[in-house]
């Protein structure tokens, strides 16, 4: 549905650009967005190259398994269903991990490895779980500390203060965390009586 949108989107802005005669402008401003956006992606690679290779050294140093232990009941209560030692266990915590450190491209292998486990735990069903359901939840709202894309982009276009958002990022996403963690429980218990 959200391709059909841009889709008609385009076409109209097109059209629109024709019969006003500013198709020039809409050429210029189609190459000129093209080559800003190569420009920010090699600038944003080497910012996430950097912070998954801080993410390896932590890993081989034992700091991301610390990490994972102590953040371990706090996901077993929010997946009561899912076993200690079972596989998806330690993608969500990678996953949440990730998150953590505003890693959102790293997170996303780990989030489809997780919800891939999490099937295979519903017995293969296409229908959601209630962990499917909560994972999703807490991963769109996750709870970050290093917001790093975004001080890269804010770096990017010479910002004065690139990291000043670092506080107000984790109040926001911690709020949302907890947010989704309330609305996840509330429509789960709601579901749970009616059945």
């Amino acid at each position: 549905m959200v391709n059909i949108i841009w889709v008609f989107l385009t076409v109209i802005g097109i059209i629109f650009a024709m019969v006003n005669g500013t198709m020039d402008q809409v050429n210029e401003a189609i190459f000129n967005g093209a080559a800003e956006a190569v420009t920010l992606c090699i600038g944003l690679i080497s910012v996430l190259v950097f912070w998954l290779g801080m993410m390896r050294i932590a890993e081989e140093a034992g700091l991301l398994q610390k990490l994972s232990l102590l953040f371990r009941p706090i996901v077993k209560r929010l997946f009561p269903e899912v076993p200690n030692d079972h596989p998806a266990m330690g993608y969500i915590l990678s996953n949440m991990m990730a998150n953590m450190f505003g890693l959102g491209n790293a997170a996303t292998p780990l989030g489809i490895k997780a919800m891939e486990e999490l099937k295979r735990l519903n017995g293969g069903l296409d229908i959601a779980s209630r962990s499917m359901i909560t994972f999703l939840a807490i991963n769109t709202s996750s709870i970050t500390l290093i917001p790093t894309m975004v001080i890269a982009i804010r770096m990017k276009y010479e910002s004065a203060s690139p990291t000043e958002i670092v506080g107000p990022t984790l109040i926001a996403s911690f709020c949302s965390a907890i947010g989704a963690i309330i609305i996840d429980r509330y429509f789960h218990y709601r579901r749970t009586r009616k059945g």
